[in-house]
């Protein structure tokens, strides 16, 4: 019990009572929390910006034996750009939504928030396809989850030539040979077979550093959300949010 200093970004909000809110709080260092923001509601209330849906702030927070409570917070960064744009919106509110489901208090989330403010960055402040952001932040999620794809050799067959296929199954890419009877296997290009090992490996700040055809980008959007369905075991469809 006591006063936590930390910084948090504001993953779901709920109404409570006539002027006070719960949100749901994602930290790099506690995990996903759940405050109770008394008078966050108020028109003049100090509270009010650093606790609507998506805002980084620096948090004052005071834990009790049983809860949560925000004692002050000052907004960093509140993504205006995607509030005023509905498929921003739509986009961001899926992949908190994300987050929000694989994570939880007491667990170090220093990396999945780095990810998602800096995905919540591109989406704000560039036109960048969203169904390809997506696909990066999902393939990238999962990484960190621990379930990094095989990307090496053919999985079936160890070899390092004439990779053409990625494979649910397998979580990897496959050999032209053994793709080609492999019925969760997806044929890739050379742009999808670079990208996927780029979205792996690249530096947490230039994740987003790169293009690719509009073929691959298909690809990569297929794969991905199959492979998150997979490993999640559960059916995630940005038009099932709402």
């Amino acid at each position: 019990m006591g006063i936590i200093k930390t910084k948090g970004i504001v993953l779901l909000e709920s109404n409570m009572g006539d002027f006070d809110k719960m949100v749901s709080i994602l930290t790099p260092d506690i995990g996903k929390i759940g405050c109770a923001a008394k008078g966050a509601r108020k028109p003049k209330s100090p509270l009010l910006a650093g606790t609507q849906f998506l805002s980084f702030s620096d948090l004052v927070i005071y834990s009790g034996a049983n809860s949560y409570n925000i004692n002050s917070c000052e907004a960093i960064e509140v993504f205006y750009n995607i509030r005023t744009d509905l498929d921003k919106l739509t986009y961001a509110s899926f992949i908190a939504r994300l987050v929000y489901d694989v994570t939880d208090e007491n667990q170090f989330t220093y990396k999945i928030l780095q990810l998602l403010l800096n995905t919540l960055y591109i989406i704000s402040e560039t036109n960048t396809d969203m169904d390809f952001i997506l696909s990066v932040f999902e393939l990238r999620l999962m990484v960190l989850l621990g379930f990094s794809p095989k990307l090496g050799k053919c999985c079936a067959c160890s070899t390092q030539n004439n990779i053409g296929y990625f494979s649910i199954a397998y979580s990897g890419f496959l050999c032209n040979d053994c793709g080609r009877v492999d019925k969760s296997a997806i044929k890739i290009t050379q742009d999808t077979f670079n990208a996927l090992k780029y979205i792996c490996n690249a530096p947490p700040k230039k994740l987003f550093s790169f293009t690719i055809s509009q073929e691959s980008k298909k690809e990569l959007k297929l794969i991905s959300g199959l492979y998150l369905n997979k490993h999640l075991d559960k059916d995630y469809k940005l038009e099932k949010l709402f």
